[in-house]
């Protein structure tokens, strides 16, 4: 992937992306450039979240379903993602959701919090903010992941020890690092402008 640089004209998208129906709360905001595609889009959320992208996925904007076409199924009318520019679809105030792993129904809910210029020195995509752990992929969608949380919180549980080793060892549901979340993003990396002296 030939990494763009951001210049003095790009646009960046602040957003608040949240995962509908989980408790606690899981959530990113991250900035990106407005000149993505949201083929790109689609691998920040999967990065930032935590997810392995593992599974299908698509966007609904403005009541237009986008994502990866599938050649056998034309009828599914599924704009490509790849020619879907996020300044172009979206501004301000704009809410649009992304669904992941059409078993689990992952739901998300991006909400567009700001429109911010691009600052010199900074790298984009980054993770500014965030809360909550990312599920465990296949853990069975929202009703899953709560039956996840209740067997793993007791030890007494039949399944304590097999969901444990199946989620590689211990989980917080609470647990967000903000660095790690964005260092999760440097393979993304669009050049910043340079510093100004």
């Amino acid at each position: 992937m030939a990494v763009p640089r951001v210049s003095g004209k790009t646009k960046i998208l602040e957003l608040e992306i949240v995962l509908a129906g989980v408790t606690p709360l899981v959530r990113r905001r991250v900035q990106v450039p407005g000149e993505i595609d949201l083929a790109v889009l689609h691998e920040v959320v999967q990065s930032v979240m935590g997810w392995t992208n593992s599974h299908l996925h698509e966007f609904e904007v403005a009541g237009r379903r986008y994502g990866i076409p599938d050649p056998d199924w034309p009828s599914q009318d599924v704009a490509d993602e790849t020619k879907a520019r996020l300044f172009r679809l979206v501004k301000a105030g704009d809410r649009f959701g992304y669904i992941y792993d059409f078993g689990d129904n992952w739901t998300h809910e991006i909400a567009v919090e700001n429109v911010l210029a691009a600052q010199p020195g900074v790298r984009y995509p980054r993770c500014i903010a965030g809360q909550g752990a990312c599920p465990p992929e296949d853990v069975g969608g929202s009703w899953g992941y709560e039956d996840f949380q209740t067997v793993i919180a007791d030890p007494a549980h039949p399944d304590h020890a097999e969901r444990l080793e199946w989620a590689g060892g211990p989980f917080d549901a609470h647990r967000f690092d903000p660095d790690e979340a964005d260092r999760a993003l440097e393979w993304l990396a669009w050049r910043p402008l340079a510093p100004t002296s």
